[in-house]
């Protein structure tokens, strides 16, 4: 009798094994292509029933350090994130891994080729910095058997685990099948109080304790299984593959049969037992992995200079872009792997605000008002009001939050009017400090907070300052005669620019605040009230 098999994204197999393996609270913040893990939990009816904590967190860091007490109280945390959220959280992502944390599993998102982020950081570099544990699923139903395995490795070892995946793997769909249900673990202290003491008598002794374990992190990456050596009858080269580069190389040959030796490695630290046999049996090598040359870097230190090794370094794979199969064809000197063509359904176009989106009207009375003062500029931040480049509307997007501290600094050298645009959801993950900046320091700005009622851009999940910006700006120090709401629509566009021009004269810090549904979110809304 077949076993019933999930068919599963790569997310959804990451959550479904978080439930399934004792799993007692995930706390993340969204981001794409992470979001959907979070997302699966909070809909599951057997998370639920086993009353299991879901939250969105404010941030990646608050999310993170909600998932470290989590494990204070000895019970089993998730975290999920994409890339650049691991910049956020990198303080209580660092000092987890001294204190030894047990039983959390840091999954981050990476998104090669930048299909919805500004940039392609590679998220092993900061396992590496860490020196932790990672685990990086070439399948779903790998991603599904290391979250098991993962809070095993962490619980036994005593560490945190990051678990990397990229956008391919967390939005391909296969079949999984599920192990039985653990038990949640039960309440307890940590064995050593003062290991969650980071003064620095303790930390020294901890950073001490962290170095020795890695003999033995190192010997669980050889001896584990998810790393494996594969045989090949052709020596003039080896291959090592990392993650879901592993499939774009079966797909080059028949029946998946590589000719070469090959290095499959889904864990880290890197299997230096297994590299060693490789580079004593091959003429040269070539490296692929999906995201940056982690292990190409490594390996060249760790082998020497003798024979060649190929792959992002000296761009037999160009170093930017997401990994494919055609990319390992032409690495391997390969005919092209052929698939089915894919019918031009739809012409390509860029991506665009919806339409009746509010931040079009809030932009719009932007790019009138701007009009008079050409030496003035408008910044902006990452959300779907991004797209108000296109309309120009916007000067800049550098990262969460930016927009307002960024404005200040313009300001302060002189910059008029300096304007800072920042959605409501991000305002709550990383804009209220820079406010706070700017209220302290008298900057002369003005802040647009574009209020939808919801974070869009990652799927509609709630904002966490919604219905409280008022209120968060007044706390802040803003004047509140200087806070100012609008409904952006068309007809309001006349009493916009009026604000606009109001709040430019001001020699100090304004808030605007256009509020309105986000579009797509109130059809939703609508149809679920029929």
């Amino acid at each position: 009798m077949s076993k019933l098999l999930l068919l599963l994204l790569g997310d959804e197999a990451i959550a479904q094994a978080f439930i399934d393996a004792g799993g007692s609270a995930i706390n993340s913040y969204p981001g794409t292509p992470s979001t959907q893990i979070t997302e699966y939990v909070m809909k599951s009816k057997q998370a639920k029933e086993q009353g299991i904590v879901a939250n969105w967190c404010a941030n990646e860091k608050t999310a993170l350090e909600a998932s470290i007490g989590v494990a204070y109280s000895g019970k089993r945390a998730m975290t999920c994130m994409k890339h650049v959220g691991l910049n956020v959280c990198g303080d209580p992502f660092m000092n987890a891994s001294i204190i030894g944390t047990k039983g959390v599993i840091i999954v981050v998102a990476d998104d090669p080729s930048m299909f919805s982020s500004q940039d392609e950081q590679d998220s092993r570099y900061y396992g590496h910095w860490a020196m932790i544990p990672m685990l990086e699923p070439s399948n779903q139903q790998e991603a599904y058997d290391m979250v098991f395995y993962g809070y095993e490795l962490s619980e036994q070892m005593g560490t945190p685990i990051l678990m990397r995946i990229p956008t391919r793997l967390a939005h391909s769909r296969a079949g999984v099948e599920r192990k039985p249900v653990r038990a949640q673990n039960p309440l307890s202290s940590p064995s050593d109080p003062k290991s969650y003491v980071l003064l620095p008598a303790n930390a020294k002794n901890l950073y001490r304790s962290l170095i020795d374990k890695q003999p033995a992190f190192t010997k669980a990456s050889q001896e584990s299984g998810f790393n494996q050596y594969i045989p090949g009858t052709d020596h003039k080269r080896g291959i090592i593959t990392t993650g879901i580069a592993f499939n774009y190389l079966q797909e080059n040959f028949p029946g998946g049969k590589c000719p070469y030796p090959v290095v499959k490695i889904t864990q880290y630290p890197l299997p230096f037992d297994m590299l060693s046999k490789l580079y004593d049996e091959v003429e040269e090598i070539l490296v692929l992995e999906d995201g940056q040359p982690f292990v190409e870097e490594h390996i060249k230190g760790f082998l020497g200079k003798g024979k060649p090794v190929h792959g992002r370094l000296d761009e037999t794979i160009r170093r930017d872009g997401e990994l494919n199969a055609e990319k390992v064809a032409i690495a391997l000197g390969n005919p092209m792997p052929k698939g089915p063509a894919v019918p031009e359904v739809v012409t390509n176009r860029p991506p665009a605000l919806c339409v009746g989106c509010p931040h079009i009207d809030s932009y719009q009375a932007v790019v009138d008002v701007m009009k008079k003062y050409p030496n003035g500029r408008v910044f902006g931040d990452i959300g779907c009001y991004t797209l108000g480049f296109n309309m120009g509307a916007i000067d800049t997007t550098v990262c969460m939050g930016a927009s307002v501290t960024m404005a200040k600094g313009a300001a302060e050298m002189g910059i008029f009017p300096a304007i800072g645009v920042i959605g409501d959801g991000t305002f709550g993950h990383s804009g209220m400090t820079g406010l706070l900046d700017c209220v302290n320091e008298k900057a002369n700005v003005i802040i647009m907070i574009l209020d939808n009622d919801i974070t869009a851009m990652t799927g509609g999940q709630p904002s966490s300052a919604n219905q409280k910006l008022f209120n968060i700006c007044k706390g802040l120090g803003v004047d509140p005669d200087h806070i100012r709401t609008i409904v952006p629509l068309p007809k309001n566009h006349d009493e916009f620019m009026k604000i606009l021009e109001e709040e430019i004269a001001y020699n100090g810090v304004s808030v605007i605040i256009p509020q309105r549904v986000c579009i797509v979110e109130n059809k939703k809304r609508i149809a679920a009230n029929k």
